[in-house]
């Protein structure tokens, strides 16, 4: 019998979720959203069956249900993925995990305890480039990943002013909590390291600007709260001897927007990168994923040559998750990793704030 899945949330990110569900053979049986209305909307648009004004309502209405997916805006997250959990239910929730790594630890223990999966969506750890770039890694073509460099920067890409994404107290930050994707993503090709200590440093220019407002997002609240950062860039090192440094912003003087981790092996170098042209927008943009080597005595770049996803594996993300319960692929990601990155967050902000190193 096929998964059972219902949505949590009728954003824009659903239509990824929903087309990798059922690429992965899941039935997408209902969809829920505080506000009906929209849940409604987003259940035609999406051809769900069903669809819900509260949770509660769905869970006890659906007990053959075996996963949600999360789909809100971040303070929602740990509340949800924990009501679902306490039901019995997998959850796949959008990024960040949670809004710190308390509520993570939480999450992990209630995992653990109903014995259901909790994953996350880690897209680009599904991108075509990182899937090649781990198969060097795995083979060991690259041997021990001693550092690397993380960077998603935007030149004028903040979603929006006032609503919940420049909202502390329902995102959690700014940049360096939405934009987590390449911190995580140059973790995972590292081995997932303990991390050991955190000196960061946050930046607010720009962040009331309305000429660095990205090209996508949501509308701006004349009266909301824009108290986030707009720029964050720290140093990790981590208890293996490796180290990482990292780079995030909405709205920063750079040339253009680049999504990128470099690293440094052993054996190899590597780098995984997507530059957009017109800031935001997927379809100007030009990926690219390459190994550094040494060979004859020679340096050696090589471009290696993958499909190109526009999804910036998000579809393939959440097909992963389906794929994982029936017992078909590993998951991609894991409640431990979610929390040691948490951490890491969690430490660069403290750091920030005290302008001393934190220990992690």
């Amino acid at each position: 019998m096929s998964t059972k899945i219902a949505i949590i949330g009728a954003g824009g990110m659903a239509a990824y979720h929903a087309k990798g569900f059922r690429e992965a053979g899941a039935e997408i049986i209902a969809l829920a959203d505080v506000n009906a209305a929209a849940a409604e909307k987003a259940a035609a648009r999406h051809g769900i069956s069903r669809h819900f004004g509260d949770v509660a309502e769905m869970l006890r209405a659906l007990p053959e249900l075996d996963a949600v997916s999360i789909i809100v805006p971040n303070k929602f997250h740990a509340p949800l993925a924990l009501q679902a959990l306490q039901a019995g239910k997998h959850v796949f929730c959008e990024k960040p995990p949670a809004l710190s790594a308390a509520e993570m630890t939480r999450m992990k223990a209630a995992a653990e305890k109903s014995r259901r999966r909790l994953m996350f969506n880690f897209n680009n750890r599904a991108r075509p480039e990182s899937y090649a770039m781990m198969e060097y890694i795995s083979q060991g073509v690259v041997g021990t990943i001693n550092s690397c460099q993380a960077k998603w920067i935007r030149r004028t890409g903040i979603p929006g002013f006032g609503g919940w994404f420049t909202t502390k107290a329902l995102s959690g930050g700014g940049p360096l909590i939405d934009l987590l994707h390449m911190i995580d993503l140059g973790l995972y090709f590292m081995g997932y390291p303990e991390p050991a200590h955190i000196l960061a440093r946050t930046y607010r220019d720009h962040i009331s600007d309305k000429s660095f407002k990205g090209p996508w997002g949501i509308p701006d609240v004349a009266k909301g709260v824009t108290d986030v950062e707009a720029a964050a860039h720290g140093f990790v090192t981590f208890q293996s001897g490796q180290s990482m440094s990292f780079a995030v912003s909405w709205a920063e003087m750079n040339q253009r927007e680049e999504v990128s981790v470099v690293f440094q092996g052993a054996k190899a170098g590597g780098m995984v990168r997507r530059l957009f042209g017109t800031d935001g927008l997927d379809n100007t943009a030009i990926d690219a994923c390459e190994l550094y080597t040494q060979e004859n005595g020679r340096p050696v770049n090589r471009s290696i040559v993958v499909p190109a996803d526009e999804t910036m594996g998000r579809v393939r993300s959440a097909a992963n998750f389906i794929r994982v319960l029936e017992g078909s692929e590993k998951p991609l990601n894991t409640p431990d990793q979610a929390l040691a990155l948490m951490k890491i967050i969690d430490g660069a902000y403290k750091s920030a704030a005290t302008g001393k190193p934190v220990a992690l």
